[in-house]
């Protein structure tokens, strides 16, 4: 089981260790307030991740090859306008980019598989990518 209660206690604890010297009351009171919040929608959604598997299992299996080809070309197409200077990092083939977009789609319903192994295996892509000189702005508007 969870504990909400520890983990709020722990990380409390650290923060003022942290920023000992600007901590007050008021970090306090926003910590606790952020804390709440995310308490709460953790305990709504516990649990769910197993019906969302299932879920996403079955929209993926309903996609035919051109609803997955357009899914593909869309994430480039949203990454580009969102983060134009994106176009200078990707500079492979369309068949390699359409092989990227695709391993995110596999590692999406991978993630609900296990979950573990993913933390693992996106930890040491997003690694790489650092070490290739890709600027780490660059990964949340691709993601």
């Amino acid at each position: 089981k969870i504990n909400l209660g520890e983990y709020r206690s722990c990380m409390l604890s650290s923060m003022r260790g942290v920023l000992a010297k600007v901590w007050d009351s008021s970090y306090e009171i926003a910590w606790n307030w952020l804390w709440d919040n995310v308490e709460r929608t953790l305990k709504r959604t516990l649990g769910s991740p197993a019906k969302w598997q299932v879920a996403l299992k079955g929209m993926m299996d309903s996609w035919t090859e051109d609803d997955v080809f357009d899914i593909r070309k869309q994430i480039y197409e949203h990454f580009f306008a969102a983060a134009p200077i994106g176009q200078d990092y990707f500079k492979q083939s369309n068949t390699r980019l359409h092989y990227i977009a695709n391993r995110v789609l596999e590692m999406t319903g991978e993630m609900y598989a296990d979950p573990w192994k993913m933390v693992d295996h996106l930890s040491a892509l997003g690694l790489r990518h650092v070490g290739y000189a890709i600027p780490t702005e660059l990964f949340g508007p691709y993601v």
